[in-house]
């Protein structure tokens, strides 16, 4: 009786055990249903644009000159230039709004008819970049530019002095275009939105627009130039994720 007994122990143990592995077990592989879970998202895109009339203007004025002395092609030049400079302070434009970006000097060979070197010319170019912070001053100052000697105005870029507030309205409007998105997305699956789980922008627009009129040359008609800036845009484009309920 007794060897009967301690097999009936030593079977009872065995079997609680692997009662108690078995349930362990389940409870690794089968969560409960209070375990955390992936929550429920709604994606959306939105849009932000805000139109602006450009309050700043960048203008590269410069002077040619040439001659078969290079010392004496530089010498006009500088004279032009300081004409140039002069005028442009006069027309209301600050010294500091008015940079330097190009000097050069270079031999050219003349040619004639039949290819023959016939002498050598020293051009000497001096370009400045000029910022005009009144739009209304800009005919003014090309047209001031091109009777000081200035015969070579390459191009104007107009742009937005504080283009950091047209950004900053642009993202506010695109927010709440996704959330508008959102809401009706929401209503139409029957859901309801929770918190913004995140939010990734990309800007775009703003750029300076340049003035496609061509080149003004020195024959230009000494007079102000008509200019038109129009407008331009900023623009803000957001992606959302809301959790759902």
């Amino acid at each position: 009786m007794r060897k009967k007994s301690t097999i009936l122990i030593i079977v009872s143990f065995i079997a609680v055990t692997l009662l108690v592995f078995v349930t362990s077990v389940q409870a690794q592989t089968d969560p409960p249903e209070t375990q955390n879970q992936e929550p429920r998202t709604l994606s959306v895109n939105g849009s932000g644009v805000i139109n602006l009339e450009p309050d700043i203007a960048y203008i590269r004025i410069g002077v040619q000159t040439e001659g078969e002395n290079a010392q004496e092609a530089v010498a006009s030049n500088n004279q032009q230039s300081q004409l140039l400079l002069n005028a442009l302070t006069q027309a209301g434009v600050a010294e500091d709004d008015i940079k330097t970006t190009n000097f050069s000097i270079y031999p050219r060979e003349e040619r004639d008819n039949e290819g023959q070197t016939t002498g050598i010319n020293y051009v000497v170019n001096n370009t400045v970049s000029v910022t005009v912070r009144d739009m209304d001053q800009i005919g003014l100052v090309l047209d001031s530019a091109v009777q000081a000697g200035a015969n070579n105005i390459s191009g104007i870029q107009f742009d937005v002095e504080d283009r950091e507030a047209a950004q900053q309205q642009a993202m506010t409007a695109a927010v709440e275009n996704a959330r508008a998105r959102a809401e009706v997305l929401a209503e139409a699956a029957g859901v309801v939105l929770g918190d913004v789980l995140s939010i990734q922008t990309y800007l775009g627009g703003g750029m300076p627009i340049p003035l496609e009129r061509g080149v003004v040359m020195a024959d230009a008609v000494a007079q102000e130039v008509p200019i038109s800036p129009g407008q331009m845009q900023v623009t803000v484009d957001v992606s959302v994720i809301y959790e759902i309920n």
